[in-house]
């Protein structure tokens, strides 16, 4: 399994790492895990997020 930081994270979505640290903070967005210090993002959550958005299930998310 793959797992991305925060910085590939905001790569992949083209946002600031702090944007990613915000949807982090209040639940919103892939779901991370932490691992010492850092948060890790197992990419199969990423593609489960990815699949959220494109299905219409999350209250936020890509633009019109």
């Amino acid at each position: 399994m793959r797992y991305l930081t925060t910085v590939e994270v905001a790569e992949r979505y083209r946002t600031a790492e702090s944007t990613v640290r915000y949807w982090r903070q209040i639940k919103k967005g892939p779901r991370g895990i932490k691992v010492g210090k850092r948060v890790l993002y197992p990419e199969v959550e990423l593609l489960r997020y990815e699949r959220t958005l494109i299905d219409g299930q999350e209250e936020w998310g890509l633009a019109s």
